[in-house]
């Protein structure tokens, strides 16, 4: 009596179909990160964009850059703040009220979120400060200095 090997195999068009579907599952999972990350990712634009893009007064848009040194103002009696924003090439004065961010100081990089005025001004509701990366640890029994303006 012989042995012989018999494979079974499965149709063609069943392979193809389930390999369809993992695609489809796997771009479809992929599309949703997408979206999801992006409506969680901060983007900016510098003052030397948003002047090349012309921003029309009155559209919402965030601008980053650093605090030019010697143009922070904050008065904490009528909570206004002003200060000019510059990437190096171009200054965008930015006037905001409310509370300044206790990490906000000049020299310091900054997200403003607001619109531009039909003066050229951009008026801030919401300012974030930006910190560097570097940290380290107040020594043991040290009370941690803090740097607000």
């Amino acid at each position: 009596m012989t042995v012989r090997n018999v494979r079974v195999t499965e149709p063609v068009g069943a392979r193809r179909v389930l390999l369809i579907a993992v695609l489809a599952a796997a771009v479809l999972i992929g599309f949703v990160a997408v979206q999801n990350l992006a409506s969680s990712a901060v983007y900016y634009l510098t003052p030397t964009e948003a002047r090349e893009r012309n921003i029309a007064p009155g559209t919402a848009v965030r601008l980053g850059g650093q605090v030019e040194t010697g143009s922070l103002r904050y008065d904490p009696q009528t909570r206004d703040l002003r200060f000019v924003l510059t990437d190096g090439t171009t200054r965008v004065a930015v006037i905001g009220t409310g509370a300044s961010p206790a990490l906000l100081r000049e020299g310091a990089g900054a997200v403003v979120e607001g619109t531009f005025a039909a003066d050229g001004t951009f008026r801030a509701t919401q300012v974030i400060a930006k910190h560097d990366e570097q940290y380290a640890p107040p020594s043991p029994g040290a009370t941690p200095s803090h740097q607000t303006p």
